[in-house]
């Protein structure tokens, strides 16, 4: 409260915006200083930290391959036989004096991976073998100077790193070899790195591609597998080289630079923590601030005395303004100060001279309003904006039962009935402040009786364009007109019941085609859901019969009909069966009418068609039965003689189906058969007729097929038969084919001759062994 108080004064608000255009200056100069300069440390203690590790990489590169280089040298001028090289090792290694300086430790190794002499001599490694160490696989398998993986020594079992070169015979024969080790943790060229710094906290890692950690600035840890959830460490793992952000294991940021070895598959690492690499930007932040303190210690004493000596007209007109208000002061108030202040002024004397010629209006037309409404055939209702009423006409009074004088000063929401005043209240409110006429029918009280009143209610606000004033209300009883609806919807709603509940459609059309009427199932076969009036009836669906298509003029020209069958099809592309019946109201007059029924026709006619299929078709295998193949048959004779190349009858009778049924049961049977019949179907012509005959026997009609080609056509039958396989039981089950062809001929044969002819086939077939095809002759 108190902060609030401070803030309602003009003189601390405008202190407090001078005081905020001040922050956010210095904050708008902070900030964008200290982007650039961290954009500028960024870059440069990028360049920094990525110069460092380059350096150390180098260096590193460098020394092994010198260190290599020199091993290499010295295994050239050992070249002699594996005995001298045996007897004179120990003089040898103590002849190298200069590698004492390069390595921890150096050896001579024999070609069975014993070491043979060393120095020095003090680690005792003489003797050792070291024939499953990688460096020494390395060298013999490549031949060549190899710098090893880190590994423990023998020595301590300290973390070392070998450098070797093979030694050869005068015969070019390996004999051994010779290795400097450099331990990991002694005072070495790997020890300084780990003692390079970047800045004060930063610090620079060597580490193997596979994660082994060589050096470590940080931590000091040599010969431990590196962080490689890290997502930096991992990237510089897969030979990522570059600058890049990271953070380390206590969660701070910090630039990370990479540097990939060419000697080894090692990288060097650095890693400079941001908050030391941007401590001079946050210097002078630290800095702005103590300066924009300063400032604003200087300019609020200052500009609090100036806003005051300018706020002080406006706090007199203040005053005059609050007394012509209460009516203290009846003259207008004076104009003085500043020229803002002198135009208030002015407004508000203006203002106060408008308002008491308005009120004085107001006064008559209210007079007007009154004397107007006393005759009005309507209620009349005007209140406050409230909701009391402030006046009512007589007509109103009459409507509610109530004298005018004790409805006065009453809320008008409370003369509604109990059970419609929660909903009145909201459409009511809603109306107003949305600044609409509200409009609605409720119940209304009267004070003779119980029961309530019917009123249609249409209710305005009364407003100038800056304030409401009120509302006026117009009632009118309609409890007599309600009546009268509720008895018509009751006869409406129990036709539409009847004709709701009817499985046949029924609408009723204008002579246009507009749908005047239509019940559920009407709306069904249009394709219009549950709503379909308005729409044109002919333009939504085609009917059509055997003879035609009927159009509008049609159905307006003909006569009305009953139980005509057709299909009707919507724009949905629905087609339905229809057993339609249309009739004419007042026809030939204006207001003519068309009532059509549409009754669904479609089990008939599926039925019938079922009934058609089932007379002519195998229900098992669904091809033809033998009754509908006989008269196939006598089709094709008769087209026999028309065509130039001969029609041919097929005959197929399975061999061996019996053991089929008997040992894997007719359920696999009848699977067998459900599956040649397919492989049947599969191989024919779609103008060909196959069909079942009997439990195992098929027939196929070639029309215009020819022999030669029907042969053909039967050895593939007969071949996908015989392959055709079911399993069951770990058992597989099959048939082969007994086939018979002939040539259909018009000329001396009929159906039962021709059938003959190639169930003769059949039989020579099954004679020959089975499985084959014959052909008969006519």
């Amino acid at each position: 409260m108190l902060i609030k108080h401070w803030f309602g004064s003009l003189v601390n608000r405008a202190l407090a915006l001078v005081i905020l255009v001040i922050v956010l200056s210095a904050v708008v100069v902070t900030v964008a200083g200290t982007l650039m300069s961290r954009g500028e440390l960024e870059s440069q203690a990028e360049a920094e930290t990525a110069t460092i590790v380059d350096l150390v990489a180098n260096d590193l590169d460098e020394k092994l391959f010198r260190r290599r280089e020199i091993l290499a040298n010295i295994a050239e001028n050992l070249t002699m036989s594996e005995e001298v090289l045996a007897a004179r090792a120990r003089i040898l290694m103590r002849r190298e004096v200069a590698l004492r300086h390069l390595f921890s430790g150096f050896y001579l190794i024999n070609a069975e991976g014993r070491v043979i002499a060393e120095y020095p001599e003090a680690f005792n490694q003489v003797g050792l073998d070291v024939s499953q160490r990688g460096y020494f696989r390395d060298t013999i398998q490549t031949l060549t100077p190899v710098i090893s993986q880190p590994y423990r020594s023998f020595y301590q079992d300290q973390p070392a790193v070998m450098i070797t070169a093979p030694i050869f015979d005068h015969k070019g024969r390996f004999i051994g070899m010779i290795g400097g080790a450099t331990l990991l943790s002694g005072q070495n060229f790997m020890d300084r790195v780990g003692g390079v710094r970047i800045g004060k906290s930063g610090y620079v890692s060597v580490v193997t591609r596979n994660g082994i950690i060589l050096a470590h600035g940080e931590s000091g840890r040599v010969m431990e597998a590196v962080d490689s959830g890290n997502e930096s460490v991992a990237l510089s793992m897969t030979g990522f080289e570059g600058v890049l952000r990271s953070r380390n294991a206590a969660g701070d940021e910090v630039i990370m630079a990479v540097s990939q070895m060419a000697q080894v598959p090692w990288f060097v690492t650095g890693v400079w923590p941001l908050k030391e690499a941007f401590a001079p930007a946050n210097r002078l932040v630290d800095n702005l601030l103590w300066v924009l303190l300063a400032v604003i210690a200087v300019l609020a004493p200052f500009a609090l005395i100036v806003f005051r000596r300018l706020m002080n007209p406006l706090n007199v007109l203040g005053n005059q303004l609050t007394e012509r208000h209460l009516g203290v002061r009846t003259t207008p108030v004076d104009v003085f100060g500043a020229r803002e202040i002198r135009q208030v002024a002015e407004t508000f004397n203006t203002v106060m001279e408008e308002r008491d010629e308005v009120l004085s209006s107001l006064a008559e037309r209210e007079a007007f309003f009154r004397s107007l409404t006393q005759s009005a055939p309507i209620g009349i209702v005007q209140t406050d904006v409230l909701g009391r009423i402030e006046f009512v006409n007589p007509a109103f009074e009459k409507i509610t039962a109530n004298n005018g004088h004790a409805l006065l000063h009453k809320y008008l929401i409370a003369g509604v009935y109990e059970e419609d005043r929660g909903m009145a209240l909201r459409e009511w409110s809603s109306a107003l402040r949305e600044h609409r006429v509200f409009h609605g029918r409720f119940r209304l009280k009267r004070s003779d009786s119980d029961q309530p009143v019917w009123a249609d209610i249409m209710t305005a606000a009364i407003e100038t364009p800056e304030k409401s004033l009120g509302t006026i209300t117009v009632v009118r009883d309609i409890t007599h007109e309600l009546e009268v609806e509720e008895a018509l919807r009751e006869e409406q709603q129990r036709a539409d019941s009847i004709l709701a509940v009817l499985q046949e459609g029924v609408l009723m059309v204008d002579t246009a085609g507009s749908i005047r009427y239509a019940n559920g199932a009407a709306c069904g076969f249009l394709g219009n859901g549950e709503n379909c009036e308005d729409h044109n009836f002919f333009e939504r669906v085609t009917i059509e019969d055997d003879a035609r298509q009927w159009t509008s003029a049609d159905f307006l020209g003909g006569e009305d009909f009953a139980n005509l069958y057709v299909t009707l099809r919507n724009l949905r592309g629905e087609e339905f069966d229809i057993d339609l019946t249309m009739l004419h109201l007042r026809k030939g007059h204006k207001n003519e009418r068309l009532v059509f029924v549409l009754r669904d026709d479609s089990e008939r006619r599926r039925q019938e068609e079922r009934l058609s299929w089932e007379a002519t078709h195998d229900t098992l295998t669904q091809l033809m039965n033998r009754r509908a193949f006989n008269a196939s048959l006598a089709k094709c004779l008769g087209q026999a003689g028309r065509q130039e190349s001969d029609s041919v009858l097929m005959l197929i009778d399975l061999d061996h189906f019996k053991p089929v049924n008997d040992e894997g049961g007719h359920l696999l049977g009848d699977d067998l058969l459900k599956r040649l019949a397919d492989l049947f179907k599969e191989s024919v012509r779609q103008s060909d007729t196959v069909a079942r005959l009997g439990g195992d026997e098929f027939g196929i009609i070639l029309p215009a097929c020819g022999l030669a080609q029907a042969e053909a056509l039967a050895e593939r039958i007969r071949a996908g038969a015989q392959d055709l396989r079911l399993e069951q039981g770990g058992k597989y089950y099959g048939v082969t084919t007994s086939i018979g062809l002939t040539a259909v001929s018009p000329d001396r044969d009929g159906p039962r001759e021709i059938l003959a002819r190639a169930d003769q086939g059949c039989y020579i077939a099954k004679a020959q062994g089975r499985n084959k095809v014959i052909v008969v002759d006519r």
